[in-house]
Formats: C-alpha cells, sequence, structure tokens
C-alpha cells in the first residue's frame, strides 16, 4: 500500500522499516527452502554450495541426483530407457516403492479424515449440541499433544488391538492380525492426526453458514438427505477440500507415527529419506525434499483459491 502524500517522514520512516523488517523475517523463514533446492542440482555428491555452483559455472549443476531417485534399486538401471526399464522402475525402483505407499496410505486417510471430519464438524455447529467446547477440545487434542507422545500411545495401543483381515495363505479365511506393522493401522493414525484440520476448515465455513436456507429446503419439500447434499454441501465444499488437503499434507509428510507403527514393507517418503539420512547420506534425499516442496506449494495455491472461493460464495470481498 502505498503511503498518503501528506506522509511525514518520521510515517515514512516507520512504514519502509516495518516493511524491511518483514522481508528480513520472511526471508528468514523461507531460506531453509530455497537453499534446498539449488543444492538438488549440485554435481558433487556434497550437501554445501561448491566453487563451480558459486560461480555459476553450469559443471557445477546436474540433474544426477534426480536420475538416481529413477534407478536406486532396479534391478537392471544401466538397460535402454524402453518399456521395459520403466516396467522395471515401477515394479523395482525404491523410491517409487515408498511413493506409492504414501499415496495409498497418504490418500486413504484423507478420505477417512475429511469423512469423520466433516461429522464431526456438523455435529459441533448445531447449538442444541452438549458439551461443545470439551469434544472440540478433544477432537483437536493431536495437534496440540507432541507427536511423539501420539505415537507412542498408537503403537501400544495399536500393540494391542487385533482385526478380522482376509489371508489366502493355505486358502481363504479370515485370521486376527494385529494393527501396529499393518497398512490399516498407519490409515487410521495419519487419519487421526488429520481430523483436526478438517474439524477446524469445515467449522470454520460452516460459521457463516445461513441455517435458514436448509428449512426454506425443508419448506420446499426437500428431506435432510436431499438438502445436506444439494443445499449444505455446496457451500461448505471448499471447506471440506481444504480440510483435506491439509489432511493429505499431514499424512504425505508425517515420519514419526511410521517409525512407530509401520513394518518393513510400510515405508514413505518420508521414512526413506530418515533412512537415508541415517544409513546412506545422499543429495538424493535432497531431490526428494524439492520436490515436496513443489508439491507443497502446489496444494497451498489450492487451499488459497478455495479460501476465495468460499468468500464469494458468502458474499465477502476475498483479501
Amino acid at each position: 500500500m502505498a503511503l498518503p502524500v501528506y506522509a511525514s517522514p518520521l510515517e515514512r520512516t516507520w512504514h519502509y522499516s516495518y516493511l524491511t523488517i518483514c522481508a528480513l523475517i520472511f526471508l528468514f523463514l523461507m531460506a531453509p527452502i530455497l537453499i534446498v533446492i539449488p543444492l538438488s542440482f549440485n554435481a558433487q555428491p556434497y550437501f554445501t554450495f561448491t566453487t563451480e555452483m558459486l560461480h555459476l559455472d553450469p559443471n557445477g549443476y546436474s540433474m544426477r541426483w534426480y536420475d538416481q531417485l529413477i534407478t536406486f534399486g532396479m534391478q537392471h538401471p544401466e538397460a535402454p530407457r524402453d518399456w521395459s526399464f520403466w516396467m522395471d522402475f515401477w515394479e523395482n525402483a525404491t523410491w517409487m516403492q515408498v511413493a506409492k505407499n504414501s499415496v495409498i496410505i497418504g490418500i486413504s486417510a484423507t478420505v477417512l479424515a475429511t469423512v469423520l471430519g466433516t461429522i464431526a464438524a456438523l455435529g459441533l455447529t448445531r447449538p442444541e449440541m452438549p458439551y461443545r467446547k470439551q469434544i472440540t477440545a478433544v477432537l483437536i487434542s493431536p495437534m496440540i499433544v507432541p507427536i511423539i507422545i501420539s505415537a507412542t500411545g498408537m503403537f501400544f495401543f495399536y500393540s494391542w488391538v487385533r482385526l478380522p483381515m482376509l489371508s489366502f495363505e493355505g486358502g481363504v479365511h479370515i485370521e486376527f492380525a494385529r494393527l501396529a506393522g499393518s497398512y490399516a493401522g498407519i490409515i487410521l493414525a495419519h487419519a487421526a492426526l488429520g481430523i483436526p484440520f478438517v474439524i477446524i476448515t469445515v467449522t470454520a465455513t460452516l460459521s457463516g453458514f445461513d441455517q435458514s436456507l436448509v428449512r426454506a429446503a425443508a419448506s420446499l419439500g426437500a428431506n435432510p438427505r436431499t438438502a445436506f447434499f444439494r443445499v449444505v454441501m455446496p457451500l461448505i465444499m471448499p471447506g471440506v477440500v481444504s480440510g483435506a488437503l491439509f489432511a493429505f499434507v499431514t499424512s504425505f509428510d508425517e515420519v514419526v507415527a511410521v517409525l512407530f507403527i509401520a513394518g518393513h514393507d510400510q515405508q514413505t517418503i518420508p521414512r526413506q529419506m530418515w533412512n537415508g539420512i541415517r544409513e546412506q547420506i545422499s543429495p538424493a534425499i535432497l531431490a526428494v525434499a524439492t520436490i515436496l516442496v513443489a508439491v507443497s506449494i502446489l496444494l497451498l495455491a489450492t487451499v488459497e483459491l478455495l479460501r476465495r472461493r468460499s468468500e464469494r460464495l458468502r458474499g465477502v470481498t476475498p483479501s
């Protein structure tokens, strides 16, 4: 915002000082992320800027670490990049396997968190709901409680709980398996961590919802189910989608619960990065981090667009 022409020298000094301070704070927060991006193109196996990189020498930059994301774990990494090469990549490449695990777990946990969180938010916004504040505090507690405590509790609880699952060894039969060390356990854990985000975003959307629209739909003959899907759901959809995106990002980036609950076959991208830092230090981790930053930026941009759309639907001028 431009300063008015009648601003005094002191007001101008404060204005530009304020902008400078904000820029420095923003740079301080973004610097760790921004440094990762150029380092992922380092031609040398180092986590520091080489002399060639500092002098912008093209020989100091390379896509070798992104290529390693493709070939690491493959049976024939040097084969010509034809159809068989990409089949080998899809079936055997380590980073592809952990990416598939992350997507499957993330989508499953997001669907579960979105459904349960939306139902909870609809109930908590009802004026006749008793103990709303207490129930809300319990439901959003996973955001407040340190993740190491939640993961420890989940590990002991899931080690005790057993669920019936189909087994195809020696014929089709049902056996009771522990949640710990299973995909179901990780999905439930990530859903529990994502539900608070859905509750907060949907509740914020419902705060400006006009309940008279539901009564008007009922007066026109719509049953509760029709009124919900034809009136309520389209208006709260931006909040639901925003909460789902936050839940997906939470699941996609979570590592502590996976370290406690997951088995050997349930490796995710964050856990593979953790293993890479501890066992095999490679700048390929920086390449993965750069890709995750790009995905996060796209998701945040989507959330912002949905927020603006929600404000327009509610008749509020987007800020």
